[in-house]
């Protein structure tokens, strides 16, 4: 599997305030990356899964509202989280 107990508190721990702290919304939006850029390359190698498809959609749906909530609350921390995880705005 990808995601591993192991990947996931990496990704919180360096995004996030602790290991533990899975409901900041940049541990969020960091791991929705990880998982969508998993997808993207499942993608690219199955033209015609279109049930992954629609996931990807839902999931980048679910990062930009997250993303947008972290606007409205902290710029700062909206425009830092922006620029580690190299996502356009």
């Amino acid at each position: 599997m990808y995601l591993t107990k192991e990947v996931k508190e990496g990704i919180f721990e360096k995004h996030g305030k602790g290991k533990n702290d899975t409901g900041t919304a940049e541990g969020q939006i960091a791991l929705f990356t990880h998982r969508i850029n998993h997808l993207t390359g499942h993608l690219k190698n199955n033209r015609k899964d279109y049930n992954t498809e629609r996931s990807l959609v839902m999931m980048v749906g679910k990062r930009r509202s997250l993303l947008d909530y972290l606007k409205k609350k902290d710029i700062t921390r909206y425009r830092e989280i922006i620029q580690e995880l190299g996502i356009r705005k």
